[in-house]
């Protein structure tokens, strides 16, 4: 169970802490079959960092390359490489796979490699222990399976085991929105091990700094004995505070004594019930920057910390805001720049509000704080572009700017680019048309809503499906885009 730990640790911390290039879940569980045990390797695949690619007139799909192996020291004992595609869809989408591979008892480590077939520089890789260890007629538990849906079905299904359909809980996260989710475990040789029923406990505790802290969920379940107990069980997180936890599952005799016990992590989001949102980190804030921030100084600094925030970290902020609690909000402002800087959190609060304070400035428009904007959005989070070309004179289209990074270390991407425009000739209301950006929006037919006013420009003279203009003096943005 140890290294189904520390594998849910490593996604934790890759997965929250920043964007990656292919941003996917990985993680397994292992199970005893009848004539020999086996390991299912579930797979999600965040479609916004991904390339999908034009199928046809009104359809696109993701391919990406998938490659396993496992290894016991330098040897490959199981090797296997397969094209994942995506649905075909009209619009990006996260996807699925399952795969189960049969293995014999032992320790390996597990290499998964993700490459996206479209743009082949984008790569993430992950490796893991994995411990086979089904041998013997003692009562034995399979790992536990987190579950987003469940449902009992007869359709065939690569998802399908044991009468259900099941979904993978990606990253082991569970969102606000999610108040129930499912487990899935299988008991092994109850029948010769006991020749009793047994009674299945599990339960929720928080997992602090020092190991365990406080359960919150405790369920029983009296279970008859057989070769293979296949459980499934729900478990309410309606009133389970933001935090880490472990879930465990223990197997005790009628005498109560526990005979095994297994457990796996997740991490849960419930901002709306964070009451003790004040309390973490506790530190003595009276002399520190936010002490003496006003109402108005506090919320403007929360605001400005959105863009380098993550979508999931975006939930509680939101929440912080929305509270006008002055003293909660001083707390989180604070935490936030003591985890990016412990021994000077002001100075990188001043560094960093610095920026936002010009990027404010630059960027304002009538709707909103300059950081508010898209253009303000995107340079607080990427940086400054390393080139841009701003147009304001194009007779047939709004004034448009481009802008380009060499490289986004964060995202490992290079030749990054971005374009604005302002339809509305606002000022200042410039709006993201299109990015190559694996992490923003993708708009194939930006070149058509820029050029709006000449549709007779359009390459192919089909304006519902084509995604390109002519090129000419007053249609140069596809050139500037490229070019840059």
């Amino acid at each position: 169970m140890k290294n189904r730990i520390q594998l849910l640790l490593i996604l934790f911390l890759s997965t929250f802490s920043s964007l990656k290039a292919i941003d996917a879940s990985v993680s397994f569980a292992t199970f005893k079959g009848i004539d020999q045990s086996y390991v299912e390797i579930y797979l999600t695949i965040i479609g916004q960092t991904v390339d999908f690619q034009k199928v046809d007139s009104l359809n696109y799909q993701a391919r990406e390359e998938v490659t396993l192996l496992f290894k016991q020291g330098d040897d490959i004992i199981k090797f296997d490489k397969y094209a994942l595609n995506s649905p075909i869809t009209t619009k990006t989408l996260d996807f699925m796979d399952v795969k189960r591979y049969a293995l014999g008892n032992g320790t390996y480590t597990l290499d998964v490699s993700i490459r996206d077939l479209v743009d082949t520089t984008n790569v993430t890789t992950f490796s893991t222990p994995l411990v086979m260890n089904y041998e013997g007629e003692e009562l034995l538990q399979s790992d536990i399976q987190l579950l987003s849906k469940i449902e009992k079905t007869e359709t065939p299904s690569i998802f399908n085991k044991n009468g259900y359909y099941m979904e993978a809980l990606p990253f082991n996260y569970c969102g606000r929105k999610m108040s129930v989710i499912h487990f899935y475990t299988e008991i092994y040789n109850a029948d010769k091990a006991l020749n009793d029923d047994y009674l299945l406990s599990y339960f929720i505790e928080k997992v602090d700094g020092e190991g365990n802290g406080r359960t919150f969920y405790i369920g029983h379940k009296r279970r008859k004995s057989s070769p293979i107990d296949v459980v499934v069980l729900p478990l309410n997180l309606s009133d389970i505070p933001s935090g880490n936890y472990r879930l465990k599952v223990d197997i005790r005799d009628r005498n109560k004594v526990l005979i095994s016990s297994k457990s796996t992590l997740f991490q849960r989001s419930n901002p709306y019930l964070d009451k003790d949102i004040n309390e973490i980190n506790e530190f003595d804030i009276a002399n520190t920057f936010v002490a003496d921030l006003s109402a108005e100084e506090l919320r403007y600094s929360l605001k400005a910390i959105a863009p380098i925030h993550s979508t999931l970290e975006m939930e509680r902020l939101n929440f912080i805001i929305a509270s006008n609690e002055p003293i909660r909000q001083k707390n989180y402002l604070f935490n936030y720049w003591a985890s990016q800087n412990a021994n000077h959190p002001d100075q990188a609060y001043e560094a960093y509000m610095e920026v936002a304070r010009a990027v404010d400035n630059k960027f304002k428009s009538g709707f909103g704080y300059g950081f508010e904007t898209d253009r303000g959005h995107i340079f607080l989070k990427y940086g400054r572009p390393n080139e841009f070309i701003a147009v304001e004179d194009e007779p047939i289209a709004p004034p448009y700017e481009i802008w380009a990074y060499h490289r986004i270390d964060k995202l490992n991407q290079s030749n990054v680019k971005f374009i604005f425009y302002n339809p509305n000739n606002a000022a200042g209301d410039y709006e993201l048309l299109h990015s190559n950006c694996r992490a923003e929006i993708n708009n194939p037919q930006w070149q058509l809503e820029l050029y709006r006013l000449a549709p007779d420009q359009i390459e192919g003279n089909d304006y519902l499906n084509g995604t390109k203009v002519k090129d000419g003096l007053n249609r140069q943005a596809a050139r500037y885009f490229n070019d840059l």
